[in-house]
């Protein structure tokens, strides 16, 4: 006797796996830093401290110095301060340090200091302090007077880590610490309380003037920005 069964199929159900990759606001700025790492203008000048990147991720103190001690070390600033040194050495500037190899060693060693120790209390320390961005945003958008504005308040407006804008006291504070220090190492015929509050205010209104270069001048001469930029939060 032989028996006949009907065809058994089994039905097995789909299933479907999702994997969400997702990234961390530090792992976000860390990518962004990368990209900023890039911007040389004209190919070789260093612009690390312009975010071209809409709602950039805010960056953790130990990124504030990061980028501060990528920027003290690159040859190019390094050079430009020798160069610096070298118009002072032929102006004469400083005549306290005198001429000659000494004398232009000690000039060198005066610029690459107010470099070195400005950028790491104004861009590193204070801001990793008081929750600031030491970085400009770059705008880019708007009437050329908005446009304007927000580039000369650089100096005293910044971005705080929590997005919102507030009183730039890291570069207020910052340039009349600075200042301190430097009068430590500068000949004591440029020491008094006039060169100290004009050398103090001089750095505050640099920053008006590098906010009016990247608004307007530095983005179409930095190449790397052709670039896809980074991922946002």
């Amino acid at each position: 006797m032989s028996l006949v069964l009907p065809e058994i199929v089994l039905s097995v159900a789909r299933a479907t796996t999702e994997v969400n990759v997702t990234y961390t606001t530090e792992e976000i700025a860390e990518q962004q830093i990368k990209y900023q790492l890039q911007q040389r203008v004209l190919g070789f000048i260093p612009n690390f401290y312009a975010s071209y990147v809409p709602d950039a991720a805010p960056l953790v103190p130990r990124q504030k110095f990061q980028l501060a001690w990528k920027s003290v070390t690159d040859p190019i600033t390094i050079v430009g301060a020798g160069f610096l040194a070298g118009i002072y050495q032929a102006g004469d500037v400083y005549p306290g340090y005198g001429q000659g190899a000494e004398g232009y060693a000690k000039r060198f060693g005066a610029t690459y200091g107010d470099v070195f120790i400005g950028t790491f209390i104004d861009s590193a320390l204070l801001p990793s302090l008081l929750k600031q961005d030491p970085r400009y945003f770059y705008r880019g958008t708007g009437s050329t007077k908005s446009r304007l504005l927000y580039a000369l308040g650089n100096a005293v407006i910044c971005r705080g880590d929590n997005k919102k804008y507030q009183p730039n006291y890291s570069a207020i504070i910052g340039s009349f610490i600075t200042t301190s220090i430097s009068y430590t190492y500068y000949p004591p015929s440029d020491r008094n309380a006039s060169l100290f509050m004009q050398a103090s205010l001089i750095r505050i209104a640099e920053g008006s003037v590098a906010g009016l270069f990247q608004e307007f001048v530095v983005r179409k001469l930095t190449p790397h920005l052709k670039k896809e930029p980074p991922p946002q939060p």
